[in-house]
C-alpha cells in the first residue's frame, strides 16, 4: 500500500502569478489532481494513501493524515492558502515523522534484528515549491535544515529522519510572469539548483526544474512511474576493480582495468524493487540484511543506524550457489551505472558477493549474506539475498542431505557449530525455519536468543507504548486551525553580545524616564523577561494598505506594526474597496457564501412606511415580500379560463389587472375555503 504524501508550499511567494495570470498555489493543487488522475489509471492505485501537509507551524500543518479520507484530501487542498514563510526543514521533518508514526508500533524497522526488505512502508513524498529563500522567524537560511529535536519517540535510534523505503521528489515551479518568445526546449527535465535538490538525492529521489506547463505534465508521468515498492541501498566497490573482458568473454590481463581511478559505477545509491506477492498481495521474503554492528547481550543501548544500508560489494568472480528446497530472496536492482558495468561484461554464470562492513563477530568486513548477479537474459541485475555466510553453509546442508541422509556424524556437528558461531543471533530464527521447511526441524534447539540486552528489550517496549500516546495526540490535531495570536512576542537579541544595560542610548534613556542612577541599572537582568509579549491593543485587528511609516503616530506604532504584520503574513482581505480586481481570484467553495458578503455591508436604512410588510433577505428578487396571506389571483386562471376562449388576449390582461386591484383594496379576509378549487379566499362568493 503506498503512501502519497503531498508537501505544498504556502508561503506568500507562492502569491505570484505565471504569463497565464495563475498564481503558483493554483498550479501547485491543479499538478496534485492531474497526478491522481494519472495515477488512478493503474490498477494498484487502489490501495494508494493519499496525506497533505503544508508549511505552517506544526502540528496545524497537517490537513489530512492517516485517518483522513480522500473527500477530506481533496476539500483541504482546494481550501490552501498562501500566507507565511518558506520554513521547508520545520515542514520536511513534520512529513517524515507523520511517515514514521506507526513504524515503532508495527515494529517494520526490526531494530538490532537485521533490515528486512520484505518489511516495508513505501512512501512518496512530493514537494511542490517555488524554490526561493528559505526564511523563518529567525531570518533568511542559505542551506536547508532540518530540526535535530523530534517529538517522535524512537527518533534518536535513525541518525537520519527518513527511511530507506521513503524517497523525496520536488517540483520547483521556475514558471515567468512574462511570456517567453523563445523556443520550448525538447527532451528531460533538468535537476533544480535550489537547497532542496541535495535533500532529494540523500533520499534517493531527485528534483525536477520546472519552466514551463508541458515540463510539469512531463515530470508529473515521471512520477507516476516512480511509485513503486522498494528500498534504498548503498552500493559501494571493496578492493580492486575486476579485470576486463575479452571478445571471448574471458579475462584479458593485457587491457588496463582502472583500479585507481574513481568510476561513477564504485558507488551507487540506488533502489531494489521489492514486488508484492502475486497471490497475496504483500512482499514476502526469509532473510534479513545483517546490522552494521555485532548485537550483544552487554550493549546497554543501541548504536543508531543510517536511514540506508552500506552494502560493499567484491568484484571478485564467484559461481552462484544454490540447492533444493533453501529459499533465498531475489530484489531487482534499478537502473544504474552499477547496473550497466554488470550488464557491459555479459557474464551471466557469475556472481559478486555482497557484504556489510562490521556484521560479523571475528571479521572487519563481514561474510557474504548474498550476491550480485546478471540475469539469464542479460536484461537486469539482481540481488539475492541468502544466509549469512552461505559459502560455508550451503555445502553443509547439501552433505547433510546427500551423504548423511539427514544422520550427521559428530564432525558434521562441530562443523555446523563452528559455523553457528559465525552466525548473528538474529538470523537462527530463520534459519531455523528454513531448515523445518527441508525437513531438518532439529538442527537447531528452540531456545533462541535474540542477542540483545534486557534494557534494550524493555525500552524498545517502552517506545512502543509512547509511540502510541504521541499517535493519538498528532491524529487528533489534525484539521484544527492554530489559535489566534494574542500578542507579539519579544526576543532577547542580547544574548552573547553586549548587554543592554551597557548601551550608553539606552542607559540615558531609562535616566530620563525613571530618574534611576547608572549603578542602579547594572541590576537589571533581561533574563527575567524570557518570552515576554507586547499585548494587542485591538484583537480583531484587519490588514490594512500600507502607510508611510513616518506618519503612523507615536501611539499607533504598536497598532500599525500588527497590520503590517498581517498584511505580510496572513491572507488579503479580498472584499476590500482597494483590492476590486482581487474578487475575481475568490476560491470556488467561497464564491457563494452569501451570508459572510451580507455581514461585511452596512446596516439597511429604516422603510419610509413601517406599515409595509418586510422584505425578506434573499439571494434573489429583493422586492420579494412576505407571503402571508394567499391572494385571490392564485385561482383566477380556473376561474376565467372558460370565458378566455371568447376575448382577446390584451381585453383579458386589463380585466385581471384592475379587478386584482380592486380585490386587494376593498376585499377583506374572511379565511374560509373555496369548494371549486380549494384555496383560501377572501370570500367564496367570488367562485362562480
Amino acid at each position: 500500500m503506498p503512501i502519497l504524501l503531498f508537501l505544498i508550499d504556502t508561503s506568500a511567494s507562492m502569491n505570484q502569478r505565471t504569463d497565464l495570470g495563475t498564481s503558483y498555489l493554483d498550479i501547485a493543487k491543479g499538478a496534485v489532481e492531474l497526478f491522481l488522475k494519472l495515477r488512478a489509471r493503474d490498477p494498484a492505485s487502489r490501495g494508494d494513501r493519499y496525506m497533505l501537509v503544508t508549511y505552517d507551524e506544526p502540528p496545524y500543518c497537517i490537513k489530512a493524515g492517516w485517518k483522513e479520507n480522500h473527500a477530506t484530501f481533496m476539500s483541504e487542498l482546494k481550501n490552501l492558502q498562501a500566507s507565511g514563510l518558506t520554513t521547508l526543514g520545520q515542514a520536511l521533518r513534520s512529513s517524515f515523522d507523520l511517515l514514521n508514526l506507526n513504524r515503532l508500533i508495527s515494529g517494520i524497522d526490526n531494530y538490532g534484528q537485521g533490515r528486512n526488505p520484505f518489511f516495508l512502508d513505501p512512501s512518496i513524498l512530493i514537494t511542490i515549491t517555488d524554490g526561493k529563500k528559505l526564511t523563518s522567524t529567525a531570518g533568511v537560511q542559505e542551506e536547508l535544515h532540518l530540526p535535530l529535536n523530534s517529538p517522535l519517540p524512537g527518533s534518536e535510534l535513525t541518525k537520519e529522519p527518513f527511511r530507506w523505503d521513503q524517497r523525496l521528489f520536488a517540483l520547483v515551479l521556475r514558471l515567468p510572469g512574462v511570456a517567453s518568445t523563445e523556443p520550448e526546449q525538447l527532451g528531460s527535465v533538468p535537476t533544480d539548483e535550489s537547497a532542496i535538490t541535495q535533500m532529494c538525492e540523500v533520499t534517493g529521489g531527485r528534483s525536477y526544474c520546472v519552466r514551463t506547463q508541458r515540463m510539469l505534465n512531463q515530470c508529473l508521468e515521471s512520477l507516476v512511474q516512480k511509485v513503486q515498492s522498494g528500498v534504498v541501498i548503498n552500493f559501494e566497490k571493496t578492493g580492486p576493480d575486476p579485470l576486463p573482458l575479452g571478445e571471448d568473454g574471458l579475462m584479458d590481463s593485457s587491457r588496463p582495468s582502472n583500479s585507481f581511478g574513481s568510476q561513477p559505477w564504485h558507488s551507487c545509491h540506488k533502489l531494489i524493487y521489492v514486488r508484492p506477492n502475486s497471490k497475496t498481495g504483500v512482499p514476502v521474503g526469509h532473510w534479513p540484511i545483517p546490522e552494521s554492528f555485532w548485537p550483544d547481550q552487554n550493549l546497554p543501548s543501541l548504536p543508531p543506524r543510517t536511514s540506508h544500508p552500506v552494502v560493499r560489494f567484491s568484484c571478485v568472480d564467484c559461481e552462484p550457489m544454490v540447492i533444493d528446497k533453501l529459499p533465498f530472496d531475489k530484489y531487482e536492482l534499478e537502473p544504474s551505472p552499477l547496473t550497466q558495468y554488470i550488464l557491459e561484461r555479459k557474464s551471466p554464470h557469475t556472481c559478486w558477493q555482497v557484504f556489510v562492513t562490521s556484521s560479523g563477530k571475528y571479521n572487519e568486513l563481514g561474510f557474504p549474506f548474498g550476491y550480485l548477479k546478471a540475469s539469464t537474459t542479460l536484461t537486469c541485475v539482481n540481488l539475492f539475498v541468502m544466509p549469512y555466510n552461505y559459502p560455508v553453509l550451503l555445502p553443509l546442508l547439501d552433505d547433510l542431505f546427500k551423504v548423511h541422509k539427514l544422520k550427521p556424524n559428530l564432525k558434521w556437528r562441530q562443523a555446523f557449530d563452528s559455523y553457528l558461531k559465525t552466525l548473528p543471533p538474529y538470523y537462527l530464527l530463520p534459519l531455523k525455519k528454513a531448515l523445518r521447511m527441508m525437513g531438518a526441524p532439529n538442527l537447531i534447539s528452540d531456545n533462541l536468543d535474540c542477542g540483545l540486552s534486557y534494557s534494550v528489550i524493555s525500552y524498545l517496549k517502552k517506545l512502543s507504548q509512547q509511540t502510541k500516546l504521541e499517535s493519538e495526540r498528532i491524529l487528533a490535531s489534525v484539521g484544527k486551525k492554530p489559535p489566534q495570536e494574542i500578542g507579539i512576542r519579544v526576543k532577547n537579541h542580547s544574548g552573547g553580545g553586549v548587554p543592554l544595560t551597557h548601551n550608553k542610548n539606552v542607559r540615558k534613556l531609562l535616566k530620563e524616564i525613571t530618574g534611576e542612577t547608572a549603578p542602579r541599572l547594572t541590576e537589571f537582568n533581561t533574563k527575567e523577561f524570557a518570552g515576554f509579549q507586547v499585548g494587542l491593543l485591538n484583537k480583531d485587528l484587519k490588514p490594512q494598505t500600507y502607510r508611510n511609516a513616518y506618519d503612523i503616530p507615536r501611539r499607533d506604532l504598536l497598532d500599525q506594526l500588527t497590520r503590517m504584520r498581517s498584511n505580510l503574513l496572513k491572507s488579503i482581505n479580498f472584499f476590500s474597496g482597494d483590492l476590486a480586481d482581487a474578487l475575481h481570484s475568490v476560491p470556488v467553495a467561497q464564491m457563494g457564501n452569501y451570508q459572510e458578503y451580507l455581514k461585511t455591508l452596512t446596516s439597511p436604512l429604516r422603510e419610509i412606511d413601517p406599515d409595509q410588510p418586510k422584505r425578506l433577505h434573499t439571494f434573489g428578487n429583493p422586492f420579494k415580500q412576505d407571503k402571508k396571506v394567499q391572494y385571490l389571483f392564485l385561482c383566477l386562471p380556473k376561474l376565467f379560463y372558460p370565458y378566455c376562449k371568447s376575448f382577446s388576449l390584451l381585453f383579458i390582461s386589463l380585466c385581471l389587472d384592475f379587478f386584482i386591484s380592486a380585490l386587494r383594496i376593498t376585499i377583506t379576509l374572511i379565511g374560509t375555503e373555496c369548494n371549486k378549487c380549494s384555496v383560501k379566499m377572501f370570500s367564496p362568493l367570488y367562485c362562480l
